[in-house]
């Protein structure tokens, strides 16, 4: 393992399910406050309100995303509505702070939420300060992973060199992108198989080319990993 993190001095993170663990089910809140919108802006009825919610993930990336598309909605009104939720879920882990902070190099969080989101969620962990940028969807102009364009405006804005960089993420598609641009890349799975308010399509593909790394523990892997890198 270590040869294949030996150059690297950028660390980009993504934030839900990345951090924490999937089956801690931040995300189940979320999506529900997501279903709630969807049926205060177009009338429907929970079920077909959340079929559509599903169908403008599917087809946009992101709910929010199909929203502004296809209904013109206030972005920074929904990312204020649906993130207004309880981070008491979320377990406090700041060891896991502790070993990405002696990464050496620069880290970075890269999220289809909001900084006011990931800025919560970092607390809960029990994180201290310690990234040098977080990179969210209202920096991406709003187009979510796993669209090329935030990533290379995230590369341009930050200086950072993607043969220089991994990238951790819980959803395969989302590492597509940076395999290509030439990061190692490193896929956090669910723990024993829990996989809560997850479609199947979201976590498939852990075995194709793109994925460098598989772990279903992030704390076990880094601790690891700076083992290697320190002998």
């Amino acid at each position: 393992m270590k040869d294949s993190f030996s150059h690297v001095n950028e660390w980009i993170f993504d934030l839900d399910n990345t951090l924490y663990p999937r089956h801690t089910d931040l995300f189940g809140q979320i999506d529900l406050r997501m279903t709630a919108y969807v049926m205060r802006i177009t009338g429907l009825a929970h079920e077909e309100a959340r079929a559509l919610q599903k169908q403008l993930y599917r087809d946009h990336g992101t709910t929010l995303n199909g929203l502004m598309i296809d209904f013109g909605i206030d972005p920074h009104d929904y990312l204020a509505d649906v993130h207004d939720i309880d981070y008491g879920a979320v377990e406090h882990n700041p060891a896991l702070g502790r070993l990405i902070s002696d990464l050496p190099g620069r880290k970075h969080i890269f999220t289809n939420g909001d900084v006011r989101h990931a800025e919560k969620t970092l607390a809960a962990l029990g994180f201290e300060p310690f990234f040098d940028s977080m990179f969210d969807i209202i920096a991406s102009d709003f187009v979510p992973k796993p669209d090329r364009k935030p990533y290379e405006k995230f590369l341009r804005e930050h200086g950072v060199h993607p043969h220089s960089a991994s990238m951790f993420e819980d959803m395969p598609r989302n590492l597509m992108v940076p395999k290509e641009m030439g990061m190692v890349t490193v896929l956090v799975i669910p723990r024993n198989g829990a996989a809560p308010s997850t479609e199947y399509w979201e976590i498939a593909g852990k075995d194709d080319p793109h994925i460098d790394h598989v772990t279903d523990h992030i704390d076990l892997f880094l601790e690891n990993l700076l083992e290697e890198l320190q002998k």
